[in-house]
């Protein structure tokens, strides 16, 4: 899972995100601690602490005082929302943009999608 070119953190932080969008942390469900993540990966604690602590801060997971990390009720849609927000803005308007630059009608490009989904 851990990969060059990105900070660990940011790395950890869309781990958690893609199991609470899959479904594997579930709403209201407990997260592993930062101890887990930094024994599973091999590497710091408080890197990996500053991945969660992303998520805190953007309201996608919370603290139970002395009981550990959990997913936020409605964090899933939130990822969602956030996640489509970003496909759209990476790559369908560039394909859009360039279907245009080629000629490409809505419906070439529309028939295009289909056969590829």
């Amino acid at each position: 899972m851990i990969e060059d070119g990105r900070p660990i953190f940011v790395q950890i932080a869309e781990q958690i995100e893609n199991e609470i969008i899959d479904g594997t942390l579930p709403e209201e469900g407990q997260v592993p601690s930062t101890n887990e993540f930094a024994a599973f990966h091999r590497i710091n604690p408080a890197t990996a602490g500053k991945g969660v602590n992303v998520l805190v801060e953007n309201g996608t997971l919370y603290k139970k005082r002395g009981i550990g990390m959990f997913v936020a009720t409605g964090a899933r849609e939130r990822l969602l929302v956030g996640r489509r927000d970003e496909f759209e803005k990476q790559f369908i308007r560039p394909l859009v943009a360039e279907a245009a630059k080629l000629g490409i009608t809505r419906e070439q490009l529309v028939a295009l999608l289909q056969k590829e989904a």
